[in-house]
């Protein structure tokens, strides 16, 4: 086996609740045991990646320095419980996009793997060792069709869901801490 496993995250409705096109800081909310989910993956010896669509962006809602702003002030609330993330990737492409240069079909919106298959080349990555959670049926085909085992995340506690993921793989490190 070659490479470092990893986790990689869907972002809204899994890291943060998904407020429909959520980049504004004051709609900024946690997944309950989020930042300790991450925790427990960095515990258990994986990278931890954040792979999101973001057709908000194409559809003119946001532009890319709203969403940087989002993105930094999310890690900053999940670093206050060890939650570090090693790098994010964002889709800002949709086919019927308004903005221009975003409108076309690409290899990097989920169900698409670009994401992940970029990731897992800029950080040698043992996709066969990582795991994928999301909250849609999209984010499961993009795992499957990179080669990760996905696990759909319906809500509630994300550290009580990733602990039994991670143990239900054998991995080290993965025990639930009260958050």
């Amino acid at each position: 086996m070659s490479g470092t496993p990893a986790a990689f995250f869907d972002r809204d409705g899994v890291l943060n609740v998904d407020h429909g096109y959520t980049f504004e800081i004051d709609r900024l909310e946690l997944i309950k045991g989020a930042g300790a989910a991450l925790a427990a993956c960095r515990a258990a010896g994986l990278l931890v990646f954040v792979v999101t669509n973001q057709s908000g962006i194409a559809r003119g809602l946001y532009d890319e320095s709203a969403l940087a702003t989002f993105n930094t002030e999310l890690r900053r609330r999940l670093a206050v419980d060890g939650g570090l993330i090693d790098d994010v990737r964002f889709c800002p492409h949709h086919p019927d996009a308004v903005v221009a240069r975003y409108r076309r079909s690409c290899d990097c919106r989920k169900p698409a793997p670009g994401m992940i298959l970029h990731l897992a080349e800029a950080w040698n990555i043992d996709l066969t060792r990582s795991i994928m959670i999301g909250d849609k049926q999209s984010d499961m085909d993009a795992a499957r069709a990179a080669g990760v085992a996905g696990y759909l995340f319906e809500g509630g506690d994300l550290l009580a869901f990733l602990t039994d993921v991670l143990e239900s793989r054998g991995l080290q490190g993965a025990r639930r801490r009260e958050v």
